[in-house]
C-alpha cells in the first residue's frame, strides 16, 4: 500500500500548516491538499482522490458537518473530524453525516498518525472523553432499550448481551465488565467478539458509538 493521501480542511492557517508538516515528514502519508472550508475540501477531493480528510467543524461558507455529508454521500473519501469542540450534539451530527472518527486537537503526532491509519483501515475511532460524555447523556434513563441511541436495534440480543454492550458504551474494560457482571474476562471477550461479528463492526469503539448514537461509524 502506498502513502495515505490526506486533505486537511481547517480555517486556521496555523493548524493546516502544522498538520501538513507533521504528516509530510512521514513517508506513510502524503498531504495532497489543504482547504480553509468545506467547499474547498470538496473541490480538492474531486481533483485529487484522497484516502482521508482531516476535517474541522466550524468553518466559513460550508462547515465540516455539511462537507462530511457530501463527501461520504459521493464516496470522495473517509472523514476524521479533528476539532476543538466536544459538544455531544456536534459529535452525533458528525457521526450521522458519515464521519468515521472524532478527535480533539490535543494529540501527539504519533497518536494522530495511528488514528488516521485506523480510520483508513476501516476502524472507527473516538475520543475516550467523548464516549464517556455520550454515555453520561443517556445514563439517567432507567429502561435498557431507551438508554440506547435512536437507531440502535436491540432485537436479537439476549439480556446478557445488552448488558455487555451497555458496559462497553460506558468505556469499561473487559476486566471491569467481568467484575461488574460476575463473569470471567474470557467470557466477556467472547461476548464482545460475537456482538461485533453480529453487527459487522471491527472495534469495540464502533460498537459503543452505535449503541449511543445509532450510527455505525
Amino acid at each position: 500500500m502506498g502513502a495515505i493521501k490526506v486533505i486537511i480542511a481547517d480555517d486556521s492557517d496555523f493548524v493546516r500548516d502544522g498538520m501538513r508538516i507533521i504528516l509530510d515528514v512521514d513517508p506513510d502519508f502524503e498531504v495532497i491538499g489543504c482547504a480553509s472550508n468545506g467547499s474547498e475540501a470538496i473541490e480538492l477531493a474531486k481533483q485529487q482522490q484522497p484516502d482521508i480528510f482531516l476535517m474541522d467543524i466550524q468553518m466559513p461558507e460550508m462547515d465540516g458537518i455539511e462537507a462530511t455529508k457530501y463527501i461520504v454521500g459521493h464516496n470522495l473519501g473517509k472523514v476524521l473530524i479533528l476539532t476543538t469542540f466536544d459538544d455531544d450534539d456536534l459529535v452525533k451530527d458528525a457521526l450521522k453525516s458519515g464521519a468515521k472518527g472524532y478527535l480533539i486537537k490535543n494529540h501527539t503526532p504519533d497518536h494522530l498518525k495511528q488514528m488516521i491509519k485506523s480510520v483508513v483501515s476501516g476502524t472507527g475511532v473516538m475520543e475516550d472523553s467523548i464516549l464517556e460524555s455520550l454515555a453520561g447523556s443517556v445514563a439517567s434513563s432507567k429502561d435498557t432499550v431507551s438508554e440506547a441511541g435512536r437507531g440502535f436495534d436491540p432485537a436479537g440480543y439476549t439480556d446478557r448481551e445488552l448488558d455487555i454492550v451497555k458496559a462497553v458504551s460506558e468505556g469499561l474494560s473487559n476486566k471491569e465488565i467481568a467484575t461488574k457482571l460476575f463473569i470471567s474476562e474470557g467470557t466477556v471477550k467472547n461476548y464482545i467478539t460475537s456482538i461485533l461479528s453480529k453487527e459487522n463492526l471491527s472495534h469495540r469503539t464502533a460498537l459503543a458509538v452505535y449503541y449511543l448514537t445509532g450510527r455505525k461509524a
